[in-house]
């Protein structure tokens, strides 16, 4: 079948690379894509933000299925536009997409289905939520309701640094995102991402990773949309596992049923592992961007007859199966993120990274110019390794990181350093 995939970073190449081995996948097309889509299906010029345009283009080229990369399309209602016009779409339709669109929905639907998550406040207004802060002291965790890529969540360790994030929520800088401000307590514990499937009915596991979402070395500085990632995580055990599945996932899932909005797509739990178990941090409606980059080089299944089953309400008859190896994914972005940075510098030595045994290289923020590769945003490749362990994932990955050739870039150099301090 022909297959339109939506978005244009990494996890849309890693999500088009996986989806190319499918023997399901006729043409594939990437909308708007970037240079690594391009190695493996059709970039199309297409504004995914015009439903109608996607529409169109889908009837045109006889599209059997849509598969929806980033979430600002999901939130915008574009699974229920493409699923009016009788085109099968992967991913939530516009009301369940708000378990990302909107950080005070999922804590409603965690308060009415008991689902373990930290307490917490919303307010609409910098002043009620300036007296909370200091009536509640810190740490506190701060976060723009909205979708803020990433950037709109701000662990305070101090009642000035609480005081300063929620000012920032409301001077405007996240849009519509910040106009409220949701204030949870902090949660001890080590962070993880864990991945399911769900056709509205039934929801399966799809592996755990972690990632590293502040932009330097020993997780210092500001917050990004991840700066690296492995998989599997090692703190999601099998029982850990089960109980997310129990406690978190299964509920959310009924949840959502029960309320007339089943959810069908992936279910990302981003999720706090402390002495009481796992608890939700938040959920995102899409495959997280760098964990992507890291679950697809292990997936043995076929990706597509997954999405298929998920769409056509059949995961109670689906297995997903994982190679024994470990991934891991360390980003190069250009200097100045996840501030402003300068485009157009450009990259060479991308294919003596991948000549590295088990290394596969995603664009992120990339362009082809002439013949050669530029820069073209904030995290710009993906650079991605296979191997046995997490440690020697972590060797393959930077050997080739040192391979690229590109002045203007830079990574963290301890990826991977809580999964290696476990087995050291």
């Amino acid at each position: 079948m022909n297959i339109l995939l939506l978005g244009a970073g990494g996890r849309e190449h890693a999500l088009a690379w996986a989806i190319a081995e499918s023997p399901l996948t006729g043409k594939l097309f990437i909308a708007p894509g970037n240079p690594g889509t391009a190695q493996v299906g059709t970039n199309v010029a297409l504004d995914i933000t015009d439903h109608a345009a996607v529409v169109a283009f889908c009837r045109e080229n006889a599209i059997g299925l849509v598969v929806v990369g980033p979430e600002a399309p999901l939130v915008a209602g574009i699974v229920d536009d493409l699923a009016a016009a009788g085109i099968p779409a992967f991913g939530p339709r516009r009301i369940p997409a708000q378990l990302e669109g909107s950080k005070s929905f999922t804590k409603e639907l965690c308060d009415e289905f008991g689902i373990p998550t930290a307490a917490y406040a919303r307010f609409t207004e910098a002043e009620p939520a300036l007296a909370y802060v200091r009536r509640h002291g810190a740490p506190v965790v701060v976060k723009a309701d909205g979708l803020a890529a990433g950037k709109g969540v701000v662990v305070a360790e101090t009642v000035e640094q609480a005081e300063e994030a929620v000012r920032t929520v409301f001077s405007g800088v996240f849009g519509v995102a910040g106009a409220a401000v949701v204030i949870e307590d902090f949660l001890p514990g080590e962070e993880a991402s864990f991945f399911a499937l769900s056709d509205g009915e039934t929801a399966i596991p799809f592996g755990s990773a972690q990632d590293h979402k502040r932009a330097f070395d020993g997780d210092t500085g500001p917050n990004t949309g991840g700066m690296g990632a492995y998989s599997p995580a090692p703190v999601v055990t099998p029982a850990v596992a089960e109980r997310v599945m129990r406690e978190i996932i299964n509920p959310t899932v009924a949840g959502l049923k029960a309320r007339g909005t089943p959810y069908r797509g992936v279910l990302y739990a981003g999720l706090m592992i402390g002495a009481d178990g796992p608890r939700l941090i938040e959920y995102n409606a899409r495959f997280g961007d760098p964990e992507c980059q890291v679950l697809m080089p292990r997936l043995r299944a076929d990706i597509v007859a997954l999405f298929l089953a998920t769409v056509e309400g059949r995961l109670a008859e689906a297995s997903v199966r994982w190679s024994d190896d470990a991934a891991l994914t360390v980003v190069l972005a250009a200097r100045g993120y996840p501030g402003a940075v300068e485009k157009g510098s450009r990259i060479r030595n991308i294919e003596a990274a991948e000549a590295i045994e088990g290394v596969t290289v995603f664009h992120a923020g990339t362009r082809a110019v002439d013949g050669h590769i530029e820069a073209n945003g904030g995290r710009v490749l993906n650079v991605t390794a296979l191997a046995p362990t997490i440690g020697e994932a972590q060797a393959r990955a930077y050997e080739a990181v040192r391979a690229i050739d590109w002045p203007e870039g830079f990574s963290r150099s301890d990826i991977g350093w809580r999964a290696i301090a476990r087995v050291t």
